[in-house]
């Protein structure tokens, strides 16, 4: 698969973004949702902050706080032997686990799709319980002329998917949580399919260690069931552990198409694509055997957590794909891939 990096890339770093707060640091901005929204592309960003540290002998996080309607600063002792540090993006203790960040939504905007102007202050902010560890990875989807964007919301509660809409990028309406605990890579198909809409989801069975993707079918975007199985982890492939949705689906001549991530043993996150019917969206037709887009330039490889692509989002247009996707956890890049080639990875080209 012939992939066009852009020579700018990262086209976004942690260094290029205004902290919400004076006391707090960005240390991660990646996993964007994209759209064109009139004469720009417009980039969702997920915004990692924690605060400025200057104790070695302790870890500090944000948490949302219902009762102080704000967010907070919690310490954790590196002394401390029940606190687990060894995964960089989490906290683990006995009987809880807490975040090392804490991520808001962020907007950045561009006429060219590769150098943007990033607003200095949060579009949507963690406001509630179910928030408290923050929010993260839009995936922004334009049905009956509104943007309607999934989110990812992380709680002591568990990970849910809540939904928020907008008409001009300016103002949000909250529409709550739409997928339950533990429930996340929520995307929602862009039209309507036979008068329903429908979304993919990635549900986690903690019995039997499964993280597959799945569809669902709602009348109204926010009551969802008729759930089906639709996509499973491979052994031995590159995806043999975890998948989830990643872009949101499109329509081709062949049916539509996903570009989702997956994840192996040493949790390596490469991309690849599924096709599913244009009316029976459940079906799957065809699936790429190997990544279609994999971590490969030093930015891809080293960072926070390191060796991994993660799209939520692309642009399908003029016969490519221009993909925008967080790489290590640490910053955002931007490549691009024939249409024709991805659908001859799928044996129909």
């Amino acid at each position: 698969m012939e992939v066009f990096r852009s020579p700018r890339n990262p086209v976004i770093e942690p260094k290029d973004v205004k902290p919400s707060r004076d006391d707090f640091e960005v240390i991660g901005v990646f996993n964007p949702g994209v759209i064109r929204f009139r004469d720009e592309v417009v980039l969702l960003l997920r915004v990692a902050e924690r605060p400025i540290n200057t104790n070695q002998d302790v870890i500090l996080t944000g948490l949302y706080d219902v009762t102080k309607a704000g967010i907070v600063i919690k310490e954790f002792s590196r002394n401390d032997q029940e606190n687990d540090f060894s995964d960089p993006r989490l906290i683990i203790r006995p009987t809880e686990t807490y975040l090392t960040s804490i991520s808001h939504l962020r907007l950045a905007r561009s006429t060219d799709g590769v150098n943007f102007e990033i607003e200095d202050t949060p579009a949507i902010v963690p406001s509630n319980d179910v928030e408290s560890f923050g929010i993260e990875d839009p995936r922004i989807s334009f049905i009956d002329g509104i943007y309607y964007i999934s989110y990812v919301a992380a709680s002591a509660l568990g990970v849910a998917t809540c939904l928020a809409s907008t008409k001009d990028f300016s103002s949000f309406t909250r529409h709550g949580v739409i997928f339950c605990p533990d429930n996340k890579d929520v995307v929602l198909f862009p039209e309507r399919i036979n008068g329903k809409y429908y979304a993919l989801h990635r549900p986690v069975s903690h019995l039997f260690k499964k993280q597959e993707i799945w569809i669902a079918e709602s009348p109204d975007l926010t009551c969802w069931g008729n759930h089906r199985f639709c996509v499973g982890p491979r052994t031995g492939c590159w995806d043999d552990t975890k998948i989830g949705a990643g872009a949101v689906p499109f329509k081709t001549e062949a049916g539509w198409l996903e570009v989702y991530h997956g994840a192996d043993r040493d949790n390596r996150y490469c991309l690849g694509a599924v096709l599913t019917d244009t009316t029976q969206p459940w079906k799957v037709l065809a699936r790429t055997e190997h990544p279609i887009f994999e971590p490969q330039a030093d930015y891809e490889i080293e960072g926070f957590f390191g060796n991994v692509v993660f799209s939520c989002g692309l642009l399908a247009e003029d016969g490519r794909l221009k993909i925008y996707y967080g790489v290590a956890d640490t910053s955002i890049g931007y490549a691009e891939m024939a249409l024709q080639d991805v659908l001859q990875d799928l044996n129909l080209g």
